[in-house]
């Protein structure tokens, strides 16, 4: 089922769709618009399932297990250390 609705554009953009339909990518200005929308909702489904994936992350962080900072820096040194011992540079 398709609804009517009137709808208005700037100058540039009506002459934006125009030129997609008139070089036969759409049908339509009808066409354009609902493509516009439909590119919409997917963006801001893609948003919202990033942000939960983020949530859920941050949660996961919160209930696990922190360190000190002096312990961070020695294991970040370590690491350090090792790669370049693996690249052949001196420390």
């Amino acid at each position: 089922m398709t609804v009517k609705s009137s709808i208005s554009l700037t100058d540039e953009q009506h002459a934006f769709a125009r030129t997609l339909v008139e070089a036969g990518r759409y049908a339509s200005l009808s066409a354009v618009l609902q493509q516009g929308v439909n590119l919409l909702r997917q963006r801001l489904d893609a948003e919202e399932l990033e942000t939960a994936a983020l949530r859920e992350l941050l949660s996961r962080r919160r209930a696990g297990t922190f360190i000190e900072a002096e312990q961070m820096d020695a294991r970040l040194a370590a690491m350090v250390d090792g790669k370049r011992r693996a690249q052949g540079l001196s420390s």
